[in-house]
């Protein structure tokens, strides 16, 4: 079986570890191209000697490279803005984009929670949220699918030293498309989103803290959704665990939750606490660099889904 060809923008932390993980860890993707614009990057230095075709002219390089028209999927690992610019060059070759940036121009995919639903509507670009939302979305859609979720506010607690530059030079957006998607995909009525960039040494690895209120469910049935996701997600990031056994506390009669809930919302009684720990599996960056290895382990995963069900290409 033939595989299918992907080129990855952006020759940074996040589009190296893609690209080292496409070639050493996929029977479905084959490398066409890896994309920069700074000649004298690691990234292409390093695809120069995995005998991947380069180009540090952006985009427009990609485009002018032979063996263009062969490439079926474009994973994007730049920036918000610099998607928003390439994912409109790219329009016109029938493309399918994975978008790693927060840029957030197709529907986020979470793949254990909604990709069968994305893949079936064939949709053409698709946003994979943000490390800490790969992280958290699945826990929030976990609790969600027994109880309603009126609220969920996650944070994702990484590395200083695993956050490149691109990460820093959108926090703003991180923020914004993870509480976004934590509504759209995890099914909270509300969202809340923060990120701390942690810079102890030895760097420490990365942890999320999931907190939901609900009204009475069943706490049994909550433990056994959650460990049930944190397997499906630990499938394709094997350093994927919950850290400790998932809280319940009685929210405390006076406690203003209110001002957190969206209008309509239920009563809630009860805040549900989910820890979870992300160790990365150390291809490109040290294991404690989770928030890289979660963002790229789940763009593979989407991009070898794609791959199955690519249609025939339509170009300009």
């Amino acid at each position: 079986m033939s595989r299918t060809k992907v080129a990855v923008i952006g020759s940074g932390n996040i589009g190296t570890d893609l690209m080292i993980k496409v070639i050493r860890h996929s029977d479905v993707l084959e490398m066409g191209a890896m994309v920069g614009i700074d000649p004298d990057s690691d990234g292409l230095a390093r695809a120069r000697r995995m005998r991947v075709p380069t180009t540090a002219e952006g985009v427009d390089g990609l485009i002018a490279m032979d063996g263009f028209d062969e490439i079926e999927i474009v994973f994007d690992a730049t920036s918000a803005k610099a998607h928003v610019a390439n994912a409109q060059k790219l329009a016109p070759y029938g493309k399918r984009l994975v978008d790693l940036t927060p840029a957030a121009i197709g529907p986020y995919v979470v793949p254990p929670v909604n990709l069968d639903q994305h893949l079936a509507d064939e949709v053409t670009n698709v946003n994979m949220v943000t490390c800490g939302g790969q992280a958290t979305i699945p826990m929030v859609a976990a609790v969600a699918r027994v109880a309603p979720v009126a609220y969920a506010e996650i944070v994702a607690s990484i590395a200083s030293k695993s956050a490149g530059p691109g990460t820093r030079a959108n926090i703003d957006e991180f923020t914004e498309t993870t509480a976004q998607a934590i509504e759209a995909v995890g099914g909270a009525g509300r969202g809340k989103a923060i990120i701390v960039l942690n810079p102890a040494e030895p760097p420490l690895i990365m942890r999320d803290t999931v907190l939901c209120l609900i009204g009475d469910a069943d706490q049994d049935a909550i433990r056994d959704s959650v460990a049930r996701m944190a397997a499906d997600v630990a499938e394709y990031v094997p350093g994927y665990r919950l850290k400790q056994e998932v809280q319940f506390a009685p929210i405390p009669e006076g406690e203003p939750v209110h001002t957190l809930l969206p209008e309509g919302a239920g009563p809630v009684t009860t805040k549900v606490t989910i820890f979870l720990e992300v160790e990365g599996a150390a291809h490109y960056l040290p294991a404690y660099a989770g928030n890289l290895d979660i963002m790229t382990s789940a763009a593979l995963r989407v991009g070898e889904s794609l791959a199955r069900r690519v249609p025939a290409q339509v170009t300009a």
